[in-house]
């Protein structure tokens, strides 16, 4: 009879599969989302000249930037969500965003400019980039987290770090299309300011939450 028993409970067991954490994070992703839209709707909103700055290309490059942030850091946190792995092989992947923008710069400086390059580095929106990223980048990390936990990092820390990068890259997208600054060296300066900072909240969260 225990036997029987036994047998009933790991049929059980294997009819209730866990989701795969991949499933789990998109979803979590997904519910978080509109929070930050909101948050970017509310507080700042699409720059007024959007469509004059598309023709920019270091307005498209600010994208391209971020995006290359964002998509690789989910490969790589669904990849630490595993047991017993390592970010040996990974970690090139986050070196696209820094190649994206120092070809950036070096265009940039190849072309006649009109201001300083201390003006175009400082911007006019430093202070706002370091505190809307972030805030933004919240709801994000949340969810980040909460689709991790159905995995098994082992390296709690290094997981919640990049599901940092990876929230900080969805919510520095959003922000771009705000902000007015579009030299490469402000996005390097400040949007790594920012990204650094939910980067660092990610792995202090991450070595807590993602402990098992």
């Amino acid at each position: 009879m225990e036997t029987d028993q036994l047998i009933r409970t790991l049929a059980a067991d294997n009819a209730h599969r866990a989701r795969p954490v991949g499933l789990v994070l998109a979803l979590a992703l997904l519910a978080a989302a509109p929070a930050s839209v909101a948050m970017f709707f509310a507080g700042l909103g699409v720059r007024p000249d959007l469509m004059t700055a598309m023709h920019n290309p270091f307005f498209d490059l600010k994208f391209v930037v971020t995006l290359a942030l964002a998509i690789p850091a989910i490969a790589i946190s669904l990849h630490l969500s595993r047991p017993e792995v390592s970010l040996q092989g990974w970690k090139w992947l986050l070196l696209i965003p820094v190649g994206l923008l120092l070809a950036g710069i070096a265009s940039e400086m190849m072309m006649p400019q009109r201001l300083p390059m201390m003006t175009r580095l400082v911007g006019n929106n430093s202070r706002l980039c370091m505190t809307a990223i972030p805030l933004m980048s919240l709801p994000l990390l949340v969810a980040a987290l909460i689709g991790l936990r159905h995995g098994a990092p082992t390296r709690p820390a290094v997981a919640g770090a990049i599901a940092g990068l990876l929230s900080a890259g969805l919510a520095a997208t959003l922000y771009a299309s705000h902000c007015t600054d579009d030299s490469p060296l402000f996005v390097a300066t400040w949007y790594t300011i920012a990204t650094a900072l939910v980067t660092a909240i990610g792995a202090l969260a991450g070595s807590r939450v993602l402990r098992f």
